[in-house]
Order: C-alpha cells, then sequence, then structure tokens
C-alpha cells in the first residue's frame, strides 16, 4: 500500500504539469515525446541489467501495457487538458480504481469480497458525481476523452501489476516503451514546436517531470506495490489521487480549492480506508 500511495503521490502531478507543457507544446507531441524520451531510460536500463527478453506469453501482456501507458493514457490525457482544469480531469481520473480492480478480476482472477465492490462502486460513484456537478450536470469531450484515458491505463495498470512478479516494474515499463517507440518517431517529429527557442521554462519543465517520472520512474514503486498486494486492493490508492491532483493544481496553477472539493475529499479518503478493510482472495497462478 505505501509503495502505491508513493506512486500515486508522483502520478497525482501529471495532468497539472501537461497543462504547464500545454502553453508551449501540442497535445500530441506531449504525448507521444514524453513516451520517446522515456524510452532513451528504458533502454539504458535494459541494456545496462542484461535483463533477459519477455517470453511469449509475457510479450502478448506488454501489448495491452503498450496500448495504455504508451498510447491511450498519455494521448488522451493530453487533449483532454486543452478543454478542462487539472483538478476536473483529477476527479475523472478517481474511477480507476474500480477500472482497475475489475480489470484484475477479469484478467487474473482476483476476487474482491462483495464489501469491496460497494467500497470501491460508492467512491467512483463519488468522484463522477464531483465531476458532474462541477460540469453543470453534463460531461464534455473532454470527459469521454478522459474515460477513455481511464480504460486504457486501467488495463495497462492490471496487466503491468502482474508482469512485475515476474519482470519486475522497471522491466514492465521498460519494455512496453521499448516497444511502443517505433510508432512515436513520426508524430513527435509531426508535431514538434516549429521554434524550440519560443517554449517556456514552465512548459520544458512540465514535459520532462511527464516524461521521467509519469512516463518512466513512477511505475517502479506502483507496478511493485500492484505485485505484492494484489491489483484490486493496492489499486485502491488511486482513489486519493484526484484530491491530490487538485491540491497542487491550486499551488502550480492558481485553480480555485472549494468547499465542495475538501467535502468530497475527505468522503472518498473515508472510503479508501473502509475498503482496505475488506480481504481480496488471490489466486496462486
Amino acid at each position: 500500500m505505501l509503495l502505491g500511495l508513493s506512486a500515486v503521490c508522483l502520478f497525482s502531478l501529471t495532468l497539472p504539469v501537461t497543462r504547464l507543457a500545454l502553453e508551449s507544446f501540442h497535445p500530441v507531441f506531449i504525448a507521444t515525446g514524453r513516451a520517446l524520451l522515456a524510452t532513451i531510460l528504458a533502454s539504458i536500463y535494459l541494456l545496462a541489467g542484461r535483463h533477459r527478453l519477455p517470453t511469449l506469453q509475457e510479450f502478448k501482456y506488454l501489448l495491452l501495457v503498450v496500448m495504455g501507458v504508451g498510447i491511450g493514457f498519455p494521448v488522451f490525457t493530453a487533449l483532454a487538458m486543452q478543454r478542462v482544469d487539472a483538478s476536473h480531469g483529477g476527479v475523472m481520473l478517481g474511477i480507476m480504481p474500480l477500472i482497475t480492480a475489475a480489470c484484475g478480476a477479469l484478467l487474473f482472477k482476483e476476487r474482491p469480497t462483495l464489501g469491496f465492490w460497494i467500497m470501491a462502486f460508492i467512491g467512483s460513484t463519488l468522484v463522477i458525481i464531483f465531476s458532474l456537478l462541477r460540469g453543470n450536470g453534463a460531461l464534455h469531450w473532454a470527459d469521454l476523452s478522459l474515460l477513455v484515458a481511464v480504460v486504457t491505463g486501467s488495463i495497462a495498470y492490471a496487466v503491468g501489476g502482474y508482469l512485475s512478479k515476474s519482470l519486475g516494474g522497471l522491466q514492465v515499463i521498460s519494455w512496453a516503451l521499448v516497444m511502443t517507440s517505433p510508432l512515436l518517431i513520426a508524430p513527435v517529429l509531426y508535431f514538434a514546436p516549429e521554434t524550440w527557442s519560443s517554449v517556456t521554462p514552465s512548459a520544458w519543465a512540465g514535459f520532462l517531470y511527464a516524461a521521467l517520472i509519469s512516463q518512466f520512474l513512477g511505475f517502479l514503486p506502483w507496478f511493485r506495490g500492484l505485485a505484492l498486494g494484489g491489483i484490486a486492493r493496492v489499486g485502491q490508492t488511486q482513489l486519493v489521487q484526484p484530491f491530490i491532483t487538485i491540491i497542487v493544481s491550486a499551488w502550480l496553477l492558481g485553480e480555485k480549492v472549494d468547499l465542495m472539493t475538501v467535502a468530497f475529499a475527505l468522503a472518498v479518503f473515508g472510503v479508501v480506508a473502509t475498503g482496505r478493510a475488506f480481504n481480496i482472495q488471490r489466486k496462486k497462478m
């Protein structure tokens, strides 16, 4: 749980720093460029450590990780950040624990108890209600983009947590990035800034954080935590991510935090604490 929570704290800055990067970069460049830059670190790690190649079965699962953390999540979150605040996007990502738990149950035979599912459902419902209240009762196209990011990212999280048992967290994300890299070169070149001198320091800072931390180093504690504690249980730590994102957004971007935000934050923290009390049955594989 501590590993998962530390990773969530790192990932919570992803949307705010993406908005910073949007000051000077195209959203597609941010999404593909951050992955391509992270691939350099991933390649160094794999070569220096002389890590083994994935097995055929592991390779098949890695394709799902590629779909999520290599393409789906970064692309659709970057597109959404053009239209909504980082705090709004952070709340939408609050449904990821429920989807991640469902993916773990469907793919890897984890069996959360009924009480766990109830708590996960309540927590996810809370963040959806929060988003609807912020959007005056309607979901915008940016919300739909974020939902796509949630689904693809959750599948990748669940699969990555499973693969970490045999490959290790950094190997999972490293191999996924290396496999994704051939698809990234063309969009990076096409959507790159015409004049690099016009890129602001804050945009560079946001882009580098998204590439080095959100796209690579943050997955070390995350996938390791999922492997040790179970996809469903450790995935619940994501329920606090929207509210860490809100706090960071207020500090970094000047977005407002009102009483309703605080009330929903307290409610979700309570749900997470209750959800931890329920057992997760894990089938040995």
